[in-house]
């Protein structure tokens, strides 16, 4: 037997630390290679850590919630002999991880206002990791402050742990001077000390719930969408009938031939492919005063979670999907992200995306942007509603299933023009939608 040691993997160019979310082996269990025995998360992304090779885990180093630098020895693992190259190894990180973080660099870059310069000189050029910077700009903390907190990680580089430190200790000097400035007046209002105890009732009654780590990552993307694009909005309402006719006909059939239900998204995704081929210009981003035009068509679907947070996994190049190829990866998705089981690929690339909020009975809504995309959709629930239907013969009343678009986009670069033709020619793809298709 040999013992190998399992190391931190990096989780892109600029990952220098790591949060250990959950351990998911213990001391004594067997594990084969790539098994995934612990999940970690940067400030960006979330992914499994498969073990390098088969064996039993003989130590674990680290606990749930440690902030881990990358290459430090986490796992060792007692292996067969002859198995362990040099008696070390390190494990690889997933090339979808390195790309979704190298995108998230990108957006960041793009959408976080720049720290302020120290305005005294520093030493060298020090590196601090995204999440550092993160909790810096969160809490005002100018690069000046950074260059002069002591940092305990590799190469002397502040971690998380140091930041934190270093925040508490400014606001426990701010409260005692605070204190100090109080305990220096010459009387105290009664009235004030009365409304203080109300106020501190008042919080007694009330429950404190932090964020997770994924509500505050969700709170952050959208405040820097807002703050990014000029969101601008357009609806229309759309006669579904032939669609919930055509669906009731062939559900059954269809789970029958392929072991999978079909739901209304992947009809909607085919609409918006269709128009996106229309109206290329939707499918776009912007880079400084560049427009990026993509040939991809890569579809976001948002997914609600169980822990009621927000992920959007990405349908790749899905103008090359058929209607069942598409129902098959909407059902895959869905599945995995609500199992927690997505890669860092799922997550990278959406060049649009759309969002299903009929499904909550909700009728519209206005959904923020995904960046860097340029423009989301909303599909409301599908009702019956009494409505006009033109006829050769004339106008007549009818009982129809309608739904109602939102389609919200950046009005930097998406005029009302194209923001609204493109909505429209969704629409008229899904109220055209024939009756007869043939799905097998």
């Amino acid at each position: 037997m040999a013992i190998v040691e399992m190391v931190m993997p990096r989780m892109g160019e600029s990952v220098m630390e790591c949060t250990v979310i959950s351990i998911l082996k213990k001391v004594g269990d067997r594990v084969e290679a790539d098994d995934s025995v612990m999940e970690v998360a940067t400030d960006k992304v979330d992914t499994e850590v498969p073990a390098p090779y088969g064996g039993i885990i003989a130590e674990i180093l680290v606990k749930e919630g440690d902030v881990v630098p990358v290459g430090n020895v986490v796992i060792r693992i007692d292996t067969p002999a002859g198995e362990a190259v040099n008696g070390i190894t390190s494990v690889a990180v997933p090339e979808e991880a390195v790309e979704l973080e190298k995108q998230f660099e990108t957006v960041a870059t793009a959408v976080t206002p720049a720290l302020p310069e120290p305005s005294v000189p520093t030493t060298g050029s020090r590196f601090y990791s995204p999440l550092v910077l993160n909790i810096a700009q969160m809490e005002g903390v100018s690069r000046q402050e950074l260059d002069q907190i002591s940092g305990t990680g590799a190469e002397s580089r502040v971690t998380k742990k140091d930041i934190l430190a270093y925040l508490e200790s400014r606001q426990q000097s701010a409260v005692g001077s605070r204190q100090s400035t109080v305990s220096s007046s010459s009387s105290t209002d009664s009235a004030d000390l009365n409304h203080k105890s109300q106020i501190a009732n008042h919080k007694s009654s009330v429950e404190i719930m932090p964020m997770d780590r994924m509500r505050r990552m969700i709170a952050e993307r959208m405040i820097e969408s807002k703050n990014t694009s000029t969101h601008v909005a357009s609806f229309v309402e759309t006669d579904m009938t032939n669609i919930v006719l055509w669906r009731n006909q062939i559900k059954d059939e269809f789970r029958r031939q392929t072991g999978d239900g079909i739901t209304y998204t992947p009809i909607l995704i085919e609409a918006v492919v269709k128009a996106i081929k229309d109206f290329p210009l939707i499918n776009i981003s912007v880079e400084g005063d560049n427009i990026l035009k993509k040939r991809d068509i890569n579809i976001g679907m948002a997914v609600a979670l169980p822990s009621g947070n927000l992920i959007v996994p990405v349908i790749h190049n899905a103008d090359q999907y058929s209607l069942i190829g598409l129902a098959k990866k909407v059902n895959e998705l869905a599945n995995r992200a609500r199992q927690n089981k997505l890669t860092a690929d799922d997550l990278a690339g959406g060049t649009y995306t759309i969002s299903n909020i009929g499904t909550f009975g909700n009728l519209m809504g206005t959904p923020i942007i995904v960046q860097p995309q340029v423009a989301i959709m909303a599909f409301g629930a599908i009702q019956k509603r009494p409505v006009v239907i033109e006829t050769p013969q004339g106008d007549v009343i009818g009982i129809r299933s309608m739904m109602y678009i939102s389609h919200s986009y950046d009005h930097r670069v998406v005029d009302g023009a194209l923001g609204g033709m493109f909505v429209k020619r969704v629409s008229d793809y899904l109220t055209q939608f024939d009756l007869n298709r043939k799905i097998f």
